[in-house]
């Protein structure tokens, strides 16, 4: 029995507000007597809301091929093409609503739904183009997928199916027919590396190079070129070539070692945790071989068990989290009291510093002074970031005009009168409370009392960093995350005194360095390194009292962390490590465990032993001999256990004493600043997921429960 609109009645009240994209449809004259049918997508909003395809979007979409079909068995029309509102394709399914789905089976239907809908696409009987005139994201993707032919505006800012970034799979042919569009390796690259690569985006140039268009077009005539050359096509003028498209030799040589080595690759990078990247590479290697009939109904089972499942839940409200609350900070001041930044000072030329100058000068445009001890590291830092502005040139990055102009606004200076027209000055110096407030006192005397002076520490108390001052209500803590280029947090951390006016000029020019900003009390280690403290706390205490490192490496696999705890005490640094547990333990000594075998392994360096490029082999033997002599290991699952209830405890008692606002802003915290997996929620949905929660301390940090549905 064939699939009719009434089939899916039951997707339509899971959004009744739907906005609907419509399609619209004008008949084009091409030569030869011959008709176009173009189909316009637009939801009759502006380019800041893309048009979506919600339920009933793809049911009148569905229908509107129908009559296509219907006229070109007619002979009323000989091609069909798709395309959207200025700058904008289609961005795919509205995923918030999506989530609201209430079990597997409706799941399904929405992964069949489009399948039903966009499938139609090959059968209307006569040639179907989608011509791609602007943004495009999942199902905005596969709909050019679905058709026939397609062309590209070169200016398009982004296409991509990030679907699996999100805890699911590309479910309305995507999976199937990019690979047998564009090959294996270039598919395994689209659906799976450039999603996990934060959400990578191609740009129309490099939808074209890899196959995705058929031809591209620039976006002066886009609409005219394109429908020329569908013209040329329908009439036999044009030949479309597809280099891309996988032959008989790429089958047979190269698909299952692409898949092989995708698959150690992401075991590697992500561990075994993450269930979307696996069941895209499940999807794509059955792809080789498998009709398009059999891809489309792997692909609804797929997306119904990811849809229905904890982690896509999970991946929602990390989604959210980043795309909205990151957005508007809460506790933030009005932002029209903040004061204007013309001229930036920084304290410290060292590694961090030359960071911190380069980025403010970036995205400020504004004069950048850096100082240190002596003339010697100031010009070394000055050096070092004119070299970084002159490598963005050579990359295209910027251009010649903007090189000369950053450069000429970075200088140094051993005079810390040079620093009297600052109105922002941030510290980076080494973590020592006294150096830190002697520089602060120091500077104060050259600076105005309006000034802002912003400290990087990451464990020190700010209010502490501004006790010296005259005025420490101007001190906020800024702290950055390595590195700072790429790291999208601030932590913000506002003192008993700091003013509305100091909290609020530190929020927006976190903006303006276009960082996302979440505001902290002052207390150890804030939010990021009082959790990371709380992991690698307990991952040493165990290791201390007699558990086998990897033992304790197998206990936290099932938080799908980017890496072990042991990986990040060396990538953190182990002194800085040991400083970090010790300023925890000092602080709160009840909850937080000092070692002083993480110093001895400090002074040997390093925990691991790693071939000559890089990778480990396993631990080092004069490691294991530092931590030898414990009598009580403990199970990798009593391990996972203990920390899980520590982790709960710890982030509840940080909620009573507000620390942030919401268990919310500890989630964005350590997804944007740690790098805690989408597909977990960040922490606190993970925790009341196992019940540690509960165990801690009698209740759910969300109400209802961040989970997957049956």
């Amino acid at each position: 029995m064939a699939t009719t609109a009434a089939d899916f009645d039951k997707l339509a009240s899971l959004d009744p507000d739907e906005v609907i994209t419509h399609s619209y449809v004008r008949d084009i004259p091409i030569s030869g007597g011959k008709v176009l049918a173009l189909v316009t997508l637009d939801n009759g909003k502006d380019h800041t809301r893309p048009s979506t395809l919600g339920p009933k979007t793809l049911v009148e979409f569905a229908a509107t091929l129908d009559g296509l079909a219907a006229r070109a068995a007619a002979k009323e029309i000989h091609g069909v093409a798709i395309t959207g509102k200025p700058f904008i394709f289609a961005a795919g399914a509205d995923l918030s609503k999506v989530s609201d789905i209430p079990d597997r089976e409706t799941g399904k239907k929405m992964a069949q739904l489009g399948h039903w809908a966009l499938g139609k696409l090959s059968t209307l009987g006569v040639p179907s183009f989608t011509f791609i005139n602007g943004l495009a994201l999942g199902g905005g993707v596969e709909i050019p997928l679905n058709s026939d032919y397609r062309t590209i505006d070169e200016t398009v800012p982004a296409l991509a199916l990030p679907e699996v970034f999100l805890g699911i799979i590309p479910g309305w042919g995507g999976a199937w027919l990019l690979p047998n569009l564009i090959g294996i390796e270039n598919a395994l690259e689209v659906v799976i590396s450039n999603p996990l690569k934060n959400n990578r985006m191609l740009k129309g140039p490099q939808a074209f190079e890899l196959g995705i268009a058929d031809a591209m077009f620039g976006s002066a005539n886009f609409l005219e070129e394109s429908i020329a050359w569908a013209d040329g096509v329908i009439n036999g003028k044009i030949k479309v070539k597809r280099p891309h498209e996988p032959g008989k030799i790429e089958r047979v040589a190269k698909w299952d070692i692409a898949i092989g080595i995708a698959q150690k690759t992401l075991e590697s990078r992500i561990g075994k945790v993450a269930k979307s990247p696996y069941r895209a590479l499940e999807l794509l290697k059955a792809a080789k071989s498998n009709t398009k009939a059999e891809g489309f109904a792997l692909e609804d089972d797929a997306l119904a068990d990811l849809i229905s499942g904890d982690q896509f839940h999970a991946s929602i409200y990390a989604f959210n989290l980043v795309q909205k609350r990151a957005k508007r900070p809460a506790g933030a001041p009005d932002k029209a009291i903040a004061q204007k930044v013309t001229k930036v000072g920084v304290i410290g030329a060292g590694l961090m510093a030359r960071q911190f100058a380069l980025l403010f000068v970036r995205r400020l445009q504004v004069p950048v002074v850096i100082t240190d001890l002596d003339q010697g590291r100031v010009d070394e830092g000055v050096a070092y970031i004119h070299k970084e502005i002159h490598d963005l040139l050579a990359k295209g990055r910027i251009s010649q005009d903007e090189s000369n102009r950053l450069e000429a606004l970075v200088s140094g200076t051993t005079n810390k009168a040079d620093f009297a027209d600052c109105d922002w000055v941030i510290e980076a110096i080494f973590e020592e409370l006294e150096a830190k407030q002697n520089v602060f006192a120091d500077v104060e005397q050259y600076i105005s009392p309006e000034a802002i002076l912003a400290t990087n520490t990451s464990s020190l108390s700010v209010e502490q960093i501004g006790a010296k001052l005259k005025n420490p209500e101007r001190v906020v803590g800024f702290h950055f995350f390595n590195p700072v280029a790429v790291m999208p947090l601030i932590e913000v951390v506002k003192t008993p005194k700091t003013t509305d006016v100091a909290l609020s000029t530190a929020m927006v020019t976190a903006q303006n360095l276009r960082k996302n900003a979440v505001i902290t009390t002052d207390t150890p280690g804030f939010v990021v390194n009082r959790i990371l403290a709380k992991v690698l706390g307990e991952a040493m205490h165990a290791v201390d009292t007699g558990t086998p490192f990897e033992v304790v490496e197998e206990s936290t696999r099932p938080f799908g962390l980017p890496m072990t705890p042991f990986e990040l005490l060396e990538l953190v640094g182990l002194k800085v490590g040991a400083h970090v547990l010790d300023t925890h333990h000092a602080a709160f000594p009840d909850r937080f465990f000092e070692s002083a075998n993480l110093h001895k392994l400090a002074e040997l360096g390093h925990i691991f032993e790693r071939d000559s490029k890089g990778k480990i082999k396993g631990i080092d033997k004069k490691a294991l001999e530092i931590v030898k002599g414990g009598t009580t290991p403990m199970t990798a699952a009593e391990l996972q256990k203990r920390i899980e209830d520590g982790l709960a405890d710890e982030i509840h008692r940080m909620l009573e004493t507000q620390v942030v606002a919401a268990a919310e802003d500890i989630d964005l915290c350590l997804i944007l600043g740690a790098g805690y997996p989408f597909q977990m929620g960040g922490v606190t949905p993970y925790l009341d997921r196992v019940g540690a929660s509960e165990r801690a301390f009698g209740d759910t940090f969300h109400h209802p429960k961040i989970v997957g549905v049956k």
